[in-house]
């Protein structure tokens, strides 16, 4: 019952903003920003140092100044970090994960050079003022990510979906094809870690997340709308259970892979993911998981 006025809310903004797309209006802050492809790579720096860091502190308690020290670049280590209690498959599921991200900050820095690894934080408190916005409430006790897999599973679907999003809006402003390699073979291995993620919290779709009183789904559905406002550009963010009419060919309510009306990847602008991952709404105004901002020329750029 809890979840009721939540899915009625999520329907009215879907409504709107499809007709918003459907109409074709675009709106300034949707635009696409000009920069070379070496800016647009680099930029993804941000959020492979965010997961990175998260993936490897969950499973394995310490980052990646303990696997591979000079990808950040100079850049300060993470606040927050901290080993979570998760069962032994997803623990090894996270781990490679981890690993995974190392590898792709390391392909980006040899293609494209690096940038300093932004002030990150990845903190139970940084979360948890997450999930109090998703759900326009407090939660009591205070929402822990490293507390169970279930948490960190739900903690995990607030990341490497806007990553994934990023690499589909930056493919078609790239020029060289050696940028549009390394960036499809990116967007396949983000797209991998999406969609585990996402199966693993569908198979509990309807399990009640404790001691919060709403179901696996309801958190999805809501972070997905909340990521909605934030980016200010539309649908392009939809959770595990969504309307027939916006599932696969109209015929579905499940939504293991996230995607449009056509069953195509949704993308977004880096002014998109900023408004996200800062939890502010402005990618003028830093927060979140980036409390100093992000790094880069077009983080910077946009910052200021």
């Amino acid at each position: 019952m809890a979840a009721r006025p939540y899915m009625s809310a999520f329907l009215l903004l879907l409504v709107v903003l499809e007709f918003v797309t459907v109409m074709g209006v675009t709106f300034p802050q949707c635009r696409p920003i000009v920069a070379d492809d070496r800016d647009q790579i680099q930029f993804a720096l941000n959020l492979e140092f965010l997961e990175a860091e998260f993936f490897l502190f969950g499973a394995l308690g310490k980052g990646l100044d303990d696997f591979d020290s000079s990808s950040a670049q100079g850049g300060p280590p993470p606040v927050g970090g901290r080993i979570a209690d998760l069962e032994p498959t997803v623990r090894r599921i996270i781990e490679e994960f981890g690993y995974q991200e190392i590898g792709h900050i390391r392909a980006i820095t040899r293609s494209v050079g690096g940038i300093p690894r932004p002030q990150l934080n990845i903190s139970a408190e940084a979360f948890a003022t997450a999930m109090n916005q998703a759900l326009d409430t407090t939660l009591s006790p205070p929402f822990d990510p490293y507390a169970n897999s279930l948490n960190y599973l739900l903690a995990s679907y607030v990341i490497p979906y806007v990553g994934l999003v990023g690499y589909v809006g930056t493919i078609p402003n790239l020029i060289r094809k050696t940028s549009l390699s390394l960036v499809a073979s990116l967007l396949g291995v983000e797209a991998g870690q999406d969609a585990v993620i996402r199966a693993l919290l569908y198979e509990r779709a309807d399990e009640t997340v404790r001691p919060y009183g709403l179901t696996v789904a309801s958190f999805t559905n809501r972070i997905s709308e909340f990521r909605n406002q934030l980016a200010m550009c539309g649908v392009k963010d939809e959770g595990l259970i969504i309307p027939v009419q916006l599932g696969a060919e109209n015929r579905t309510t499940s939504n293991i892979l996230s995607a449009d009306a056509g069953s195509l990847s949704y993308s977004r602008t880096p002014p998109e993911i900023l408004r996200i991952v800062y939890g502010s709404g402005s990618e003028r105004r830093p927060g979140g998981f980036f409390p100093g901002g992000g790094s880069g020329r077009i983080a910077t750029l946009l910052l200021h």
